[in-house]
């Protein structure tokens, strides 16, 4: 994966969709791991259809637990799927 996107802010959503986009239009392969407040985000139908076009998507499991609602969208993980994803990816953006 060439860009991992690191998520801990709610408000970061608006510009992680838009590098999302901006990635999908270049076919960029990208990675987006979800934690703290921002687990919430993968609830949210609209962004996943954002997410979807990314290489792997991962929430923190314990983050989703504390703070997300209902159906999770996204594949529930831990801090060692972030590490795995970190490990894998050529540049890493902290949202």
């Amino acid at each position: 994966m060439d860009i991992l996107f690191l998520v801990s802010r709610v408000e970061s959503a608006p510009v992680l969709c838009g590098l999302l986009r901006a990635c999908a239009r270049r076919q960029i392969p990208c990675g987006v791991f979800l934690t703290g407040r921002a687990a919430v985000l993968a609830g949210n139908p609209q962004i996943d259809i954002d997410l979807r076009a990314c290489a792997r998507v991962a929430v923190c499991e314990h983050s989703w637990e504390r703070f997300g609602h209902g159906s999770c969208l996204s594949t529930l993980g831990s801090q060692t799927d972030n590490s795995a994803m970190v490990a894998s990816a050529r540049r890493i953006v902290s949202l």
